[in-house]
Formats: C-alpha cells, sequence, structure tokens
C-alpha cells in the first residue's frame, strides 16, 4: 500500500505548488515570502523523489511480506509519506486560515504564522534528509527476485470500462442438485398452511449465498411476500426489524416506532399470506430462536431460508431440510475457472499450454468459488500466454501463508497486490462499511474524490475515472453487484465477507483505517480513517488524533456529543459521513474543520446549519438530502469549491412523501460555479438568475416554478451544455408547465416535470425534443394528457421508462403499432377517468414492467396485452369492481375465461383493491395459470 499512499500524497504536493505563484503574490512581509520559499523548495524535492520511487513501489509491494529488508522499506516510506502529508494538509489549512477577516487580523496571522512556515520546511526538511537516507539504504541491499517479476506491469492498469464483465447467471457453477432439492423444500407443498425452515451452512466462500440468491429470484414469485435480510455478526435486533419491513415493502415511519409496534405492523402485515424470508449470514442461534421466528405469524404458509457458517444455526432447519455445501469438485473448479480466466474469449476454453499451470491455480483454490472466482478474474486482465501466467504463480507462490484455507488466503492478497496502486485505496475504502453493507455508487464515488483517491485522466471527468475504477473491482470479483440502473450501470455493490476480513486486515496494517464495533481494546491513533458501527462511542472519547483524515459513522442512534473531543483534535479531517443518524443538530467543532471536503448529513434529523458552514472553504460535497433542513444559510455561497449540493426536506402529502426544495438565500448560488449537482432549491427569479452562471451542472432540481419564471428559467437552461438530470415542478398543479419557452440541452437522459402540459401545443412542444437522443426516463405528474395530446409523446422513442402520475385525464389510452418499442417499464397512478386501455399489435415491443394503479373506472383489461410477448409483470390495483369480479371469476364463466387467457403469458400477475379487502397474486410458470 505504500505505493498507493505516494500516488494519493503525489497529488497533494502538486496541488500545494499551484498554489506557489498565487501565495508569493499574497505575502505581504518580505521574512514571509522567505520561509515560504524555503518551504516550496522542500515540497519540491520531495516531489520528485516520490516521482522516481512510485514504479520502485509497484514491484516491492509484492515482497514486502517474505522478504524482510523490502518489508521495512517499504513501511518507512509508508510512515514518511503520512508525516509530510500531514505537513502539507496542515500547510494548507493554516494557508486557508489566513484568508478569514480583515486586513489587521490577516496580518496579525501572517506574523504568527511566520514561525510554523519555519517549522514546517525544518520538519519537511528533515523528513526528506530521512527519505533520502532509506533510499541510500535500500540501494545497498538487492530484493530477490525483483529483476524477474517486472514483466506484468503494464497490464495491471489495464482498463475493462470498454468491455464490461459483470458477474452472470451462467457463471453458476456445480449447485444444480442442491438448487433443486431447495427449491422442492421451499415451493413443494404450498398449498398446505404449514411453517418450514430450510438452512444452508459452509464455510466462507464457498457459495451458501450464491446458492440462495439462486434459487429465491426463481421461487420468491410464488409467495405473496417475499424479503432478503442480511443479518451479520454485529446485528441491533431493532435495526434488523426495520430492514424485515423495509424489505417486505412494509410502509411506515419505521424510525420512531418501537420494537412492539414494528412486530405488530409486520405481523398485520403478513398474516394469511404466503411468505418467504432469507436471513443470510446468521452467526448466531439465539438470532433465531429468542428473536426473529417470535416475530412472525404461524397461521400461514411460511418459508425461513437462513444462511450461516454455524452448525448450530444449521440445526434449525425442519425435518431434513439442511444443506451442508462442500467446496466444488475438480470438473465444477475447472469450468468455474475456465469461465472467469477466458471470458473475453467466445469458447471459454483453456488453452494447452497453459494448462498445466490452470491445474496449479486450482490446487491453491481448494474448490472454494470465491478463490477460482479471484484468481481466474485476475488472469483475465493478463496476456493468456505461459510466461505471463507463469509469472503470476510465482508471485502467488511467494505470497502463501500457512492459512488455514491453504492457498486460497494467498490468492485474495495476490489479488489485491494486483491493483493498479490507483484501486488500492479504493478497494481498502469499500471494507469501512459494515459487512453485507450495501454500497451506492454515488456515494463510493464522492467518498474516493473527496479523499483525494481520483485523479483526471485524459478527457474524463473525476466521476468518469471513479466510475471505471468501480467497474474494475466489479470485474475482478472483488465487489459483487446487487443492483443496476435503467442505464445497465452499477447502481448497488456489495463486498463479500471473506474480502473484507482480508482487506480490513490490510487497512489496519497499512494505518488505512480502522472499524469500532464497541467491543474490546481500540485506539484510535495512527490510523487515518475510523468507522464507527457501535452506539458505545464513549472509548472514543480522544484527544490528539490530528492525523485522522475520515470519520464515518454507521450506527442511527450516536451521540454526537461524545464525538466533540475527538473532532476538535482531528484539524485536518477531509470526511465526516453522519448518513442516516438522528442528530438534529451539528456541534461547532465541525465548523472548525478547514479540511472538510464531504459532509454527509443525507437522511438525518437535521433542522438547521448555521451561518458558520461557510467556513468550510474546502467542501465539495454538502450531502443535506432527505432531512428537517428548510433553507439553506446565505454562508453556503462561500463554499466555491462545492461541487454536489444536495438539500431537500421531506413533506407528508396524503399517502405520499415528498422531496421539497428549500429557499435560498438571495445571490449566493451564482458563486458556486463549480457546481455538478443542485438538488433541489424553491424557485425565485433572483435563485435562477443566479443558476444560469452554474455552466457545469449535471443534474438540477427546482420546485415552486410559476409561469413568471418561465424566462429566466430559459435563460438558466440555455447554459447547462452538460446537463442529464432536470427536474421541475410547478408551485400549483393546475399551473401550465412554461416548456415552450424551455430549450432542452440534448445530454438529458431523465426528464422530471410536474404540472400541466399545454394540449395545444404539445405537437410543437414534442417535435422541439427530437434532439433528446439520450432521453431515457419520463415521469410526469399533473399533466392533464387526454386522448388527443398523449399520441404526441410517443415521438420520443427511445424511452425506457414513462411514469404518469395523475397525469392522464382521458377516457381512452391507446398505444398505435410501433409506439415506444424500447420501453420496459410503464407505471399509470391515478388515472381516474380511465376505463379502456388499447394496446395494437407491434406497440410497446421491449415492455417488462406494466402498472396501473387508482384507476377506478378501468373494467376491462388492456385490449391487445396479449401482443406483449415480453411483458413479465403485470401490476393492476384498486381499479373497477367490474375488473374485480373478472379476476375473481364471479361473473359469466366463458367471459371471465376470454379475458384471462389474455394474460396466461405474463410471468407475474398482481391484483388488489383496497375498498373491497382483496388481493391476489398469480405466477405463470407454466403459461396456462388461467387455463383451467
Amino acid at each position: 500500500m505504500a505505493e498507493a499512499v505516494v500516488g494519493v500524497l503525489i497529488g497533494k504536493l502538486g496541488a500545494a505548488l499551484a498554489k506557489e505563484a498565487a501565495t508569493y503574490g499574497a505575502s505581504l512581509l518580505c521574512k514571509e515570502a522567505s520561509a515560504l520559499k524555503g518551504l516550496f523548495d522542500e515540497i519540491r524535492k520531495a516531489e520528485k523523489e516520490f516521482e522516481s520511487m512510485k514504479a520502485y513501489l509497484r514491484q516491492a509491494e509484492k515482497f514486502k511480506d517474505t522478504d524482510e529488508t523490502t518489508g521495512i522499506f517499504t513501511k518507512n516510506i509508508r510512515e514518511l509519506s503520512f508525516q509530510i502529508e500531514d505537513v502539507i494538509d496542515e500547510f494548507m489549512f493554516k494557508l486557508e486560515a489566513d484568508k478569514h477577516g480583515g486586513f489587521a487580523a490577516k496580518m496579525k496571522k501572517r506574523i504568527k504564522h511566520l514561525k510554523v512556515w519555519h517549522r514546517l520546511a525544518h520538519k519537511l526538511h528533515d523528513i526528506n534528509a530521512e527519505l533520502e537516507e532509506a533510499a541510500k539504504r535500500r540501494a545497498r541491499y538487492d530484493i530477490p527476485g525483483m529483476q524477474g517479476h517486472t514483466g506484468s506491469s503494464d497490464h495491471h492498469a489495464r482498463s475493462t470500462n470498454q468491455n464490461l464483465c459483470f458477474a452472470r447467471e451462467d457463471d453458476v457453477v456445480g449447485i444444480e442438485d442442491n438448487a433443486t432439492k431447495l427449491k422442492q423444500w421451499l415451493i413443494g407443498d404450498l398449498e398446505e398452511k404449514n411453517y418450514k425452515i430450510a438452512t444452508v451452512w459452509g464455510m466462507g466462500g464457498v457459495g451458501k449465498t450464491t446458492l440462495v440468491d439462486h434459487v429465491y429470484k426463481i421461487v420468491k414469485l410464488d409467495f405473496d411476500a417475499a424479503a432478503w435480510v442480511t443479518v451479520s455478526k454485529s446485528y441491533q435486533f431493532e435495526d434488523l426489524l426495520k430492514r424485515i419491513a423495509r424489505e417486505f415493502s412494509i410502509v411506515t415511519d419505521a424510525t420512531n416506532m418501537e420494537i412492539r409496534g414494528l412486530v405488530e405492523i409486520i405481523r398485520k402485515h403478513l398474516e394469511g399470506k404466503r411468505y418467504i424470508l432469507v436471513l443470510d449470514d446468521v452467526w448466531e442461534k439465539d438470532v433465531c430462536i429468542n428473536n426473529i421466528m417470535e416475530v412472525f405469524p404461524t397461521n400461514c404458509t411460511s418459508r425461513f431460508v437462513l444462511t450461516s457458517r454455524n452448525f448450530e444455526v444449521a440445526s434449525l432447519a425442519t425435518s431434513n431440510c439442511r444443506i451442508e455445501l462442500e467446496p466444488l469438485g475438480n470438473k465444477h473448479s475447472w469450468e468455474l475457472f475456465c469461465k472467469a480466466a477466458f471470458r473475453n474469449s467466445d469458447d471459454k476454453r483453456c488453452p494447452s499450454e497453459l494448462h498445466d499451470l490452470a491445474v496449479k491455480f486450482l490446487q491453491k483454490c481448494n474448490g472454494l468459488p470465491i478463490a477460482i472466482a479471484c484468481i481466474g478474474r485476475l488472469l483475465s486482465f493478463k496476456q493468456p500466454t505461459h510466461s505471463e501466467w507463469d509469472s503470476v504463480y510465482k508471485e502467488l507462490e511467494m505470497l502463501s501463508t500457512n492459512n488455514v484455507i491453504q492457498g486460497v488466503d494467498s490468492i485474495l492478497k495476490l489479488s489485491l497486490e494486483d491493483l493498479p496502486y490507483e484501486l488500492k485505496n479504493c478497494f481498502l475504502h469499500c471494507a469501512i462499511f459494515p459487512e453485507d453493507y450495501e454500497l451506492g455508487r454515488r456515494r463510493l464515488i464522492r467518498h474516493w474524490i473527496t479523499s483525494g483517491f481520483i485523479m483526471e485522466k485524459e478527457n474524463k471527468t473525476l466521476e468518469q475515472v471513479a466510475e471505471g475504477y468501480l467497474n474494475d473491482l466489479v470485474n475482478r470479483s472483488l465487489l459483487q453487484v446487487v443492483m443496476k440502473n435503467e442505464f445497465g450501470r452499477v447502481k448497488v455493490c456489495r463486498m463479500h465477507d471473506v474480502i473484507r476480513h482480508l482487506a480490513l486486515e490490510k487497512a489496519a496494517k497499512e494505518c488505512f483505517g480502522k472499524v469500532y464495533e464497541g467491543h474490546g481494546t481500540f485506539s484510535v491513533h495512527e490510523t487515518r480513517r475510523l468507522s464507527i458501527n457501535s452506539t458505545n462511542i464513549v472509548p472514543l472519547n480522544q484527544s490528539g488524533v490530528m492525523q485522522l483524515r475520515a470519520i464515518y459513522v454507521f450506527t442511527s442512534s450516536v451521540d454526537i456529543d461524545l464525538l466533540r473531543p475527538i473532532l476538535a483534535s482531528s484539524t485536518l479531517l477531509s470526511t465526516l459521513d453522519l448518513q442516516g443518524t438522528k442528530i438534529k443538530m451539528l456541534p461547532n467543532e465541525v465548523f472548525s474543520l478547514f479540511n472538510l471536503r464531504f459532509l454527509g448529513l443525507r437522511c438525518t434529523g437535521i433542522e438547521t446549519l448555521p451561518e458558520a458552514v461557510g467556513r468550510l472553504q474546502n467542501l465539495e460535497v454538502l450531502d443535506a438530502f432527505d432531512t428537517g433542513l428548510l433553507s439553506l444559510p446565505k454562508d453556503v455561497g462561500k463554499l466555491k469549491r462545492l461541487r454536489y449540493l444536495y438539500a431537500t426536506v421531506r413533506v407528508h402529502e396524503g399517502s405520499f412523501w415528498r422531496q421539497c426544495g428549500l429557499k435560498v438565500p438571495r445571490g449566493i448560488i451564482k458563486n458556486l460555479t463549480g457546481l455538478h449537482a443542485l438538488q433541489k432549491v424553491k424557485a425565485s427569479s433572483e435563485t435562477l438568475r443566479d443558476v444560469a452562471a452554474l455552466t457545469d451542472l449535471r443534474t438540477f432540481a427546482v420546485d415552486d416554478v410559476t409561469s413568471e419564471h418561465s424566462l429566466v428559467l430559459r435563460s438558466a437552461l440555455q447554459n447547462m451544455s452538460s446537463l442529464v438530470h432536470l427536474s421541475i415542478g410547478m408551485s400549483n398543479e393546475n399551473e401550465a408547465l412554461p416548456l415552450e419557452q424551455l430549450s432542452l440541452p440534448e445530454t438529458l437522459s431523465k426528464l422530471v416535470l410536474a404540472g400541466q402540459l399545454e394540449k395545444k401545443r404539445m405537437p410543437e412542444l414534442l417535435s422541439s425534443w427530437l434532439h433528446l437522443n439520450y432521453l431515457i426516463r419520463l415521469s410526469l405528474a399533473f399533466s392533464k394528457l387526454d386522448e388527443n395530446s398523449f399520441p404526441n409523446l410517443m415521438v420520443l422513442r427511445n424511452l425506457c421508462s414513462l411514469q404518469l402520475y395523475r397525469a392522464y385525464d382521458g377516457k381512452t389510452l391507446c398505444f398505435s403499432a410501433q409506439s415506444f418499442p424500447r420501453l420496459r417499464e410503464l407505471y399509470i397512478w391515478d388515472a381516474l377517468r380511465l376505463s379502456q386501455v388499447e394496446i395494437e399489435e407491434g406497440a410497446l415491443g421491449s415492455l417488462v414492467e406494466l402498472r396501473f394503479a387508482g384507476c377506478p373506472e378501468l373494467k376491462r383489461l388492456p385490449r391487445g396485452i396479449e401482443y406483449l410477448t415480453t411483458l413479465d409483470e403485470l401490476y393492476l390495483e384498486n381499479a373497477a369492481d367490474e375488473l374485480i369480479k373478472i379476476i375473481r371469476q364471479e361473473g359469466e364463466a366463458n367471459e371471465c375465461k376470454e379475458e384471462l387467457m389474455k394474460i396466461s403469458h405474463i410471468r407475474m400477475v398482481y391484483f388488489k383493491s383496497t375498498e373491497k379487502k382483496f388481493w391476489r397474486r398469480i405466477v405463470n410458470r407454466e403459461g396456462n395459470a388461467f387455463a383451467g
């Protein structure tokens, strides 16, 4: 990791040197200029030394665990790098502090800082001397094998961005028999009201979650309610209940609810239903016996699936419903290896000249799928030649340990060491999240950028570079994809616990970061990043931790006051992420953190931000999405380095929650010219004029717009040539959107509009959108579309998602042939007059999901729905009584049969009537569920 530390440091040294001319120009004292010259000379000297050393460190990293001399040297370099980073950050910290106050105050600070500049220059001089001496010592000793292992370095950084290859279902190997067995246990006797527990157990990395996930995706549609929840070792019962409620789609304000009330809601929701719950990664038997199982109703058809490494947990299985997973045999190990190692070739076959080496690699894996996948993916990044593979095998041999699972630990280590240095920091950062935590792409990327892990490359933005790194980690099987978005991009991922364990060991050893879980002895000293996973933070009440750069809190109930001492000492902190905590205000110590880049307040109880936030001059991300804030302080306008500003307040409207915009003081937005995202502001003429200066915006959301704002909004949007996501909400749902006045940028891919569309101008309006070739998601609310105006939308042939919320006022809705050829999801809510839907043959040719909700006049199934051969899921909620009778087959027999046959090809059909207290869920596995 010394190479990764040095890589980040070189970036900081370069940033400091970039300020040299400006710093001299602002210097008002000759003595100050002289002191600064000495300091910049030492910074320049350090930069040159580290630039020369970086390539050497890339190779030395591979030998530090097996060659003592190399290990000592790389450790020394890492420690010296941290010391230099401390000097640079303190220098930048003091430099920023000089900018505050009037002339007299600034002069006083500069005179005071004369001693600081001299001290830092002398300190840096001493560190550079140590660095030079360390290099001389290194030169006196040879590193065994170094000369023979330099050939593959050019391939380390081979990007996979052009050939993304995420985990696919056909990568699942060797589980067919167990999958059949588990499936039979779960759905073989669903007609009987019974209670059953199935368990899958085995060592870490043997494929328990893969097996259950494979089966769960197949069988969950046979149940009325299905949920998957990861328990993990350090679970909290209350948090687990809330996650179970959320995964069962139980709509409730669980945040402020007591356990008793939550249990009652879960029971009521599941009463009388067939339901399945997967509890993944259960560590203790008591989790189920004394806690979880007591929550659920027993007079139902219920299925529980537990995965665990613990036999005691596995013994909870009903009768013989227990599977012990063993490592893969030779045949399946070879099949999985070839799929991973030769994933870029068509036949996935191993060349004969590589056969012997492939067998050697597999011997190291001991049949563990996680190890096979990692080594296979690693080799897929290499040239398929004997010399290249032999080089990798020799490195693997040198990393071999006496681990209980012989060979596997060294394979995972090799996968880490093989990472380009730019990815190593990003990888270790993922381990600071709790076990089995779902990592959102956007949050990860912003963490990486603000931590200094990402540097611009070629013509790519920082965000594009970071997303490329994320794809690389996925393609190396070091991260697992949980969800993709409609673009096919990674949306959510997670780190396997076996890999996370290795990464945490590495992070602690290299002083990258530590995780505090509330037990055992714990020291914050030396580590650069602190992850808090416990409410008991009294032991963290430490001072003198100036080296700390990031604090992440992953527990909702935290006493922020107990963090005051550590915040007061951590003056160089760059990241403070409190997402999901219940705090209502920030301690004053936060606003003295001049080095802070990331302030995460998303989904907290924060109600006010003081003007002191303007002191955080280096802030790049201010995330206050879904909080109690009603307005932004005017000093936010001083945060000129801000790239992302998310600030919304949650407002309850009927049965829905809505994220509303915040009031913005006059004149503050125009100074934030580096913003990439601004979401969401209340419209005013002044605010929209200010927004016109934000030419780099990618995301912009505004509400409370009136017709009076149309010209100034048009002017603002004309300047946003890179806009990707736009959301506009009118102040009154009966007021027309001023869209004819707007010129939408061609880069737009997501558009959200809340307000009326002028019917007479629809043809002209939509024709002006024909240049929006990237627009794939359109959400409309209160649009008042009808039979005459809706067809105008069909010119948007690239749409993949169309959502209409109280947007359609017509009685009939017709989709003509060839309309919306790429649309995959169509949602229609609260179309109160809609009584008939017609789909011509050839329309909606790619539709996968169709949903009607709140359409009380809809008396028949859509005419022509049988033409939708790709349709996988159909939802009908709160339709007319006549349609309910057809579904319940209470009407004329032939008519019911004829109607239901139209949807016999759809895999899952869901009907619900709140008023009639009726719901029915039908799964068509064989395509004939309605035929009888």
